[in-house]
């Protein structure tokens, strides 16, 4: 008997969590918006799809997760004029942004002024509008950053967190940090701030992703970072120290773990282990000052950070745009632009044993070709390919249909957009991202020479078990959400999306 409700899918290649592909039906549910055990979903209901979906040898894959992303389609998830109309931008983004083979997304804030963090964050609680991509919750990028590394985020507004957790609860609020909330809720901060390290167990005991991001953590202190719960860096290589070989800092995450990573001859313990604190003695002291240099303060501040002086001869990105900062030195002993909290959690006492199981981080990265360079973008796939994800970090001029040329931004200014590219009018600045993702699918697969496949895995499982979602997002498992994306099986182009089991797109 045949069930109008059941959908087959065939004549196509699955894209598995593995990063492989096989030929091979696929039943879905469109009542239930789930996808079936077709075998099982026979026997027990002695029925057949009601519907049959031919792809011509395509590639349907899970719909893609984009865990970063600022705006799109003319909306910006961090401007506020009031309740009703920020939803119906919500709504808006979340109809359209399906074209682009995106099912669900993490709406990210830059940093704000306090009093809008309340307003923004429960409107920003996960919601579902029919036929459209799913809004899984918040991203809050700052205002906890490094200000040398700040980026766009305004310095008058950036923070440190002087009382540990409860700085965070008076920022974002008390309620939305609580135990047991619904929906995905990611931070990212510098862990080198002055309270921040202290904060980062509670957070992720709250069920809060922490992300590294706009930091200038050394090697040690980035470690720690993850020792404590961090689980994530921020827009890999953008907005922290680039590598050094001696400290390669945020970036040396993806080659960390075991013995091999610690440095000098470790020392016995009472209980005969070698400890993390024998292997690495150095630390830094929230009471050092190093030369300033081009005009970078030095520590310690409390509160607001102060104003640097601006370096307006540089051809930076503005959503990247960084102080330049001295060279890291090796050992840890960077300079720091900010206080160290003095209180440590996680690497003393670390035995190597327990290094061994040191669990290496998810890293987001913007395959653009723009903000990182190809081989850039292959160097971070080869040294950790099972946290690699692809991110937009897209502003709201992200819509494929956006014509290149002048358009109107904010406070008077104006940016030109050529392909890819955004440039704030009249200079050579980068004013951000306005990639899809899938493009950066794409460019992925190019950059690295890896099967489409690979590309798709970065884009779907790997964020979503970065979001702890992968039994529901992100997968073809049985169970799973029915959010797929058909894309062409030459170049990769979204031919279809649907969601819940339901087709909300076609080319």
């Amino acid at each position: 008997m045949a069930d109008e409700t059941l959908v087959c899918f065939t004549n196509c290649h699955l894209a598995l969590d593995d990063g492989s592909q096989v030929k091979r039906d696929l039943w879905v549910d469109s009542t239930k918006g789930i996808i079936l055990n077709a075998q099982e979903a026979f026997y027990t209901t002695k029925k057949r799809p009601g519907k049959i979906v031919d792809l011509g040898g395509n590639i349907l894959s899970p719909g893609f997760i984009d865990i970063q992303i600022n705006g799109a389609y003319g909306f910006d998830f961090s401007i506020h004029a009031d309740d009703e109309s920020y939803v119906a931008g919500l709504k808006m983004v979340a109809d359209r942004i399906v074209e682009t083979g995106v099912t669900s997304l993490l709406p990210t804030i830059i940093t704000q002024k306090r009093a809008l963090y309340p307003k923004l964050l429960p409107l920003l609680s996960q919601r579902s509008f029919p036929g459209a991509a799913t809004l899984l919750g918040w991203h809050s990028e700052g205002p906890f950053l490094q200000l040398a590394k700040r980026g766009a985020h305004a310095e008058p507004l950036l923070a440190t967190a002087p009382d540990g957790i409860r700085s965070f609860e008076d920022v974002y609020g008390a309620e939305n940090l609580a135990k047991g909330v619904e929906g995905v809720r990611m931070i990212t901060a510098a862990p080198e701030l002055d309270g921040v390290m202290n904060s980062i167990s509670e957070l992720s005991e709250r069920g809060v992703i922490f992300s590294i991001g706009h930091s200038v953590a050394s090697s040690k202190i980035a470690t720690e970072a993850i020792l404590n719960g961090a689980r994530m860096i921020t827009h890999l290589f953008n907005a922290m120290p680039q590598l050094h070989h001696r400290d390669p800092a945020i970036i040396g995450l993806l080659g960390a773990g075991g013995p091999y990573s610690t440095r000098a001859v470790p020392s016995a313990s009472k209980t005969g282990h070698a400890t993390l604190a024998a292997i690495t003695p150095l630390s830094l002291d929230p009471s050092l000052t190093f030369k300033p240099a081009f005009g970078v303060p030095t520590p310690p501040y409390v509160g607001h950070p102060p104003k640097a002086p601006s370096i307006s001869s540089q051809k930076v990105s503005e959503a990247l745009n960084e102080m330049v900062t001295p060279p890291q030195t090796p050992d840890g002993a960077s300079p720091s632009l900010s206080p160290i909290g003095k209180e440590r959690k996680g690497l003393k006492g670390m035995t190597l044993a327990e290094l061994d199981e040191f669990e290496r981080p998810f890293y987001g990265i913007i395959v653009d070709g723009i903000h990182s360079h190809p081989n850039s973008v292959r160097l971070a796939y080869t040294a950790h390919p099972e946290g690699c994800i692809l991110v937009t970090d897209a502003m709201s001029f992200l819509d494929p249909h956006l014509p290149d040329g002048h358009h109107d931004w904010r406070d008077g200014r104006r940016v030109v957009k050529h392909g890819d590219k955004l440039f704030i009018e009249g200079t050579d600045t980068l004013a951000g991202s306005v990639v899809t993702l899938d493009t950066c699918v794409r460019n992925f697969s190019l950059f690295t020479s890896r099967p489409l496949s690979y590309a798709i895995k970065c884009a779907t499982y790997n964020p979503a078990k970065c979001l702890g979602i992968e039994s529901t997002k992100g997968t073809l498992r049985p169970g799973a959400d029915a959010d797929l994306v058909v894309l062409d099986k030459n170049d990769g182009s979204v031919l279809s999306t649907w969601v819940a089991g339901k087709k909300v797109w076609n080319r």
